[in-house]
This record gives C-alpha cells, sequence and structure tokens, in this order.
C-alpha cells in the first residue's frame, strides 16, 4: 500500500507540472533566422563533457550566448557542476534536459535547481519512483519552471544559430535507459550526437528514422556494451568519441569492446576519467578539443560478450528483478550471478535453463516469493530504494546486462 501511495505521490506530481507550466517545444516562439550567417559569423559554440565521475553532465554555451545543461551526474557531483558554471560566468540557464530519472544523472540536478535561475525543464517523462525524482520535482514546481515533455522529432529553440532534434525521447519507455532523451545538436557543418544511456535497440530505432551521422559522439550508457553497437557507430561516422564514466567504477565502464568498435571507425576517443572536463570548441566549420589527452590509439580487442539475456525490470521497493532470454535458445543459468551494486550483494542463480522468450524474477525482502517463474533469493532487503544498480554476470563472470 505504501508503494501505490508513493507512486501516486510522483504521478500527480508530473500531472501538476504537465498541466500547470508545461509548454509544447513545437509553440515555442522561434527567432528568425534569415540572419543567421550575419549574426554567428566568427562566433563559437561550446560544448564541455563535465568530469562527474560515474555519470553525465553536459553544458552547451551557444553561439549568441545561450545555455543548456544536459544532465548533472550524481548527487555529490551538483557542487561540481554549479561550481563548473560560476566559473563560466553562468548565472542563468535557458534549458535544462534530465535524460531520464536514473540518478546519476538527474541527482546533481537537484544542487542547480537550487543555485541557478533555469528558465525551463526538459524531462523524458519516464516517472520513477526514487526520492532524487520525486526531489527534483517538487523543486521544478516550487520554483514555477516550464516543465516540457518532448516528443520524437521535436526541435529545441536555444539560438537560431544551431539545430536541436530529438532523436528518441521515452516517456512511455519499458525501462529508464531506454526512455533516454537523444539530441542531435548541429552548428553549421559540425554536429553532436548526446546519448544519455539509450541502448542498442534505441539505437536501432534512430538509424531507420533519422540521419545519425555526427561529428562528435557522446556515446552511450558511459561506455556500456549495451549501447553503442557496431552498426550504430558505423552509422554515426564519428570523427570523436566522448566516454564519461568514473575511474576504477564497479561497472567496469568502459567496456574494452566499445572502445575497440570505435577506434575502428577512426574515431578518436576521450574519456573523462583519463583527461578531466572535455570542451569542444566550433565555430560551425572547424573544431577542436581540450582535453588532458585521448586514450591510447592502439586497439583493445576481445570476444563480444553474448547478451541474449538480459535484466528487463528492476522494482527496488518491491524488490523484484526480471530476467528475460531474447535469444534464438534456451540458456543454462547455473554459475550466473546477479549483483547489488550499492548493497554489495551476490544472488547466485540455482541449475536452472531460461527458455527462449521467457522472463525469470529474482524476489527478495519479507514479501518475497517463489514459484511460477519467481525465484526467492532470500527474506532480506537486497535493494536500496533510493537507486541501486543490478549486474547480470555469466558462469565466465563477464557483465552481460546492466540497469541503472
Amino acid at each position: 500500500m505504501k508503494k501505490i501511495v508513493y507512486l501516486f505521490t510522483i504521478v500527480i506530481a508530473v500531472i501538476a507540472l504537465l498541466i500547470g507550466c508545461t509548454q509544447p517545444i513545437n509553440e515555442m516562439e522561434v527567432p528568425n533566422t534569415n540572419v543567421q550567417e550575419e549574426t554567428t559569423k566568427g562566433k563559437e559554440m561550446k560544448v564541455h563533457f563535465i568530469d562527474v565521475g560515474q555519470g553525465d553532465s553536459i553544458f552547451i554555451q551557444s553561439p549568441n550566448g545561450k545555455n543548456m545543461l544536459i544532465d548533472g551526474g550524481k548527487r555529490d557531483s551538483g557542487k561540481e557542476v554549479v561550481a563548473f558554471l560560476r566559473d563560466l560566468g553562468v548565472n542563468k540557464l535557458d534549458y535544462v534536459v534530465a535524460t531520464h530519472p536514473d540518478a546519476d544523472h538527474i541527482g546533481g540536478l537537484l544542487a542547480v535547481l537550487n543555485s541557478i535561475s533555469i528558465k525551463n525543464f526538459v524531462d523524458s517523462g519516464k516517472v520513477h519512483t526514487s526520492q532524487t525524482y520525486e526531489k527534483m520535482l517538487t523543486l521544478i514546481q516550487e520554483k514555477k519552471i516550464p516543465f516540457i515533455v518532448p516528443a520524437n522529432g521535436d526541435e529545441i529553440s536555444l539560438d537560431p544559430a544551431i539545430n536541436i532534434t530529438v532523436l528518441n525521447a521515452g516517456e512511455g519507455a519499458a525501462d529508464n535507459n531506454e526512455a533516454s532523451i537523444v539530441l542531435r545538436v548541429a552548428y553549421k557543418d559540425v554536429s553532436f550526437l548526446l546519448t544519455g544511456d539509450a541502448d542498442t535497440g534505441v539505437e536501432s530505432n534512430m538509424m531507420e528514422q533519422y540521419n545519425v551521422e555526427s561529428t562528435i559522439l557522446k556515446a552511450g550508457h558511459h561506455g556500456s556494451n549495451t549501447s553503442s553497437s557496431s552498426e550504430f557507430i558505423a552509422a554515426v561516422k564519428p570523427e570523436v568519441s566522448i566516454l564519461s564514466y568514473g575511474k576504477d567504477n564497479s561497472y567496469g565502464h568502459p567496456h574494452s569492446e566499445v572502445v575497440s568498435v570505435l577506434k575502428k571507425a577512426g574515431s578518436q576517443v576521450y574519456a573523462t576519467a583519463e583527461a578531466g572536463n572535455i570542451s569542444v570548441s566550433t565555430n560551425g566549420v572547424d573544431y577542436s578539443v581540450s582535453a588532458g589527452h585521448a586514450l591510447p590509439k592502439e586497439e583493445i580487442v576481445e570476444p563480444v560478450v553474448d547478451v541474449s539475456i538480459s535484466i528487463t525490470s528492476k522494482d527496488l521497493r518491491e524488490e523484484i528483478v526480471g530476467i528475460t532470454n531474447k535469444g534464438n535458445e534456451s540458456v543454462s543459468l547455473q554459475g550466473w550471478q546477479l549483483f547489488s551494486i550499492e548493497g554489495n550483494q551476490v544472488f547466485k542463480f540455482p541449475n536452472i535453463s531460461l527458455a527462449v522468450g521467457k522472463t525469470i524474477y529474482i524476489t527478495s525482502g519479507p514479501d518475497a516469493v517463489e514459484g511460477q517463474g519467481y525465484i526467492k533469493w532470500n527474506n532480506g532487503q537486497m535493494w536500496k530504494n533510493d537507486g541501486d544498480a543490478a549486474q547480470l554476470l555469466n558462469e565466465k563472470g563477464e557483465i552481460v546486462s546492466e540497469m541503472e
């Protein structure tokens, strides 16, 4: 009953924001673009990939002085993000974008909301049952910030000199990563593809609907092998790729096969964990990258891990995690493990097989159940309610799936 009340509170908050202060992106006032070449001549756009450890935060300074912040890292990164903005003399953000409600993307936005004036807030619309997400919605409502849930194909009118297109918006997505807002930002001949934690399924959908070719790519999901398929990278053709992750993180990011795919595509790869803050400056024709250094050019090649078995759902409050076989044959789960990152808890699978298209649920907590597709872990609390990532490891100890 407590969960129902909690979810109801969050849903009501979202509805209040949508009714009270949402305005469709396509109905916003669009400045006259006829004088674009004249007004932007010699002006630069800067895109900063802020080092927030294991998370994402991207800050865009448009040619005509407009500002957009995309994500804010974890909650303890908020002060760093605010300090970064203030060092640049920023006291107002025209747009803040929360790509999806994972804590390593929206946590730091709480400090931003409390410290800097925000004109518009863009959100995936994906409801999440975390205290961080609820607090974020509360602050947006208290400050009466227009709350925007975009649709695929929408344009964000930050600056008439640049085009910002929404390539994915997943309000009705099955999980948070699939809900990631993906933006393509183009200034004349130079473009940026900012993918949040979008997975390979989202990548496939975007390739079918849009031209994803871009000069600079922010690789999906911190370099996880759940994103950045070889087909997608071949379509994007990135000259530069940015990986945003924390040094020695517990997820094993970036996965070496992803780095290998990027390098094989001829992309220069930079990582916030190695280079710190990374800034790209462009006049729309040429661009330059300011960073400590790029990753070594030597290619890292290892066998690609079979990811046909994946985590497809995770309910932290009810303590239920769904595992699905999306492959073409039954798979034995003997020796496999489900890992709770924050709680440092490990579930070892019994000697069972998962049939094609079937899902099993691992349950824990005082109301844990078993039988008819449910496997009981134990009656203890294995998952942290305010945010806990899950990893699925095969019998070789390789990460085959993860969900934050």
